[in-house]
């Protein structure tokens, strides 16, 4: 049986798709690129990227094989057993193997695997038909010479001068004398007047503003006198999202003897119930913050299980 066609299906609906006892590939979404040296355009992607160390079954990819091939749990884990194991031939023989449509895994001189991932397939459901483009360089020759002909003819056009009549200045000139003497005269006989109605408007102003201020220091001394009542809190409990997996269990009570022996050893265990899958998880712990749980789990795989991971609750 072919597993790549499931790994590629996987990929558009889910952040990680796990190959038990092989690896897990992950995928990140990757913001829109405009490189304007070259006028290409990139849609947003999902990059993917490949992790040796998640190697426990989760479930995903063996219950997607059972339900398309209309077969057992049991016999599509055998399949990826048996797949799994002509990688790794290949990888020893070969030195590389491709995954179609997802990339190709190789060997480096430290016998380490390297992951070139596939740019052929865009997994990110939302940039569905968009694809990259180069955009052809804007031409401004014709608008520029379209302005130089328009300055041209706007050289050639007659300068027309306009002349003011002298007659209606000094009519103007007339009028705005006989204002201003008007102003002079008016000045000398309503000043002191315009003073007292000043003196007057300011002793009024002085006043409102003497009340508002009786009227705040009543405010303020109401208030304390009168205290207001303390307010209680309520704190949000933080969600425990952060879970470090000890394994999926097809039969519950095989998934309840490992509880009860983490517990016993000093674990604070819990049991999640039957997932999608039908399978029954059991955690080492709950945490609430990654920092936590990513300690915890290094102090797991030094300790108990090497192969120990974190499954990350949405937030």
């Amino acid at each position: 049986m072919n597993i790549e066609s499931y790994i590629s299906q996987l990929l558009y609906r889910y952040q990680c798709v796990t190959v038990p006892g092989f690896g897990a590939f992950l995928t990140e979404i990757e913001s829109a690129q405009l490189i304007e040296s070259s006028h290409s355009f990139f849609p947003p992607k999902k990059v993917i990227s490949f992790n040796s160390h998640i190697k426990n079954n989760d479930g995903l990819l063996a219950n997607h094989i059972a339900q398309a091939e209309k077969t057992s749990y049991e016999y599509a884990v055998s399949a990826i057993q048996y797949e799994v194991f002509n990688w790794k031939k290949a990888l020893q023989e070969h030195g590389l193997f491709s995954i179609k449509n997802v990339g190709t895994l190789s060997l480096n001189a430290d016998h380490n695997l390297v992951f070139t991932p596939s740019d052929q397939t865009n997994y990110l459901t939302s940039s569905f038909g968009l694809s990259a483009f180069v955009s052809p360089v804007v031409k401004r020759e014709l608008f520029e010479q379209k302005i130089e002909a328009l300055e041209v003819n706007l050289e050639e056009e007659e300068i027309i001068e306009l002349i003011p009549e002298k007659r209606r200045a000094t009519a103007y000139l007339k009028y705005a004398a006989v204002f201003v003497l008007g102003l002079g005269i008016a000045g000398t006989f309503g000043y002191p007047a315009y003073q007292e109605h000043i003196a007057q408007e300011t002793i009024l102003v002085e006043k409102a503003v003497q009340k508002k201020v009786q009227n705040k220091i009543q405010e303020a001394t109401f208030f304390i006198e009168n205290p207001i009542p303390a307010v209680t809190l309520t704190v949000k409990e933080s969600k425990m999202s952060y879970h470090i997996m000890a394994g999926a269990f097809r039969e519950e009570r095989n998934a309840e003897i490992v509880f009860k022996k983490l517990s016993d050893q000093g674990y604070k265990a819990r049991r999640i119930p039957q997932n999608k899958y039908g399978l029954y998880p059991v955690l080492y712990g709950s945490y609430a913050t990654f920092d936590e749980a990513e300690k915890a789990k290094q102090e797991i795989r030094n300790t108990i299980n090497p192969d120990a991971w974190i499954l990350i609750e949405s937030l």
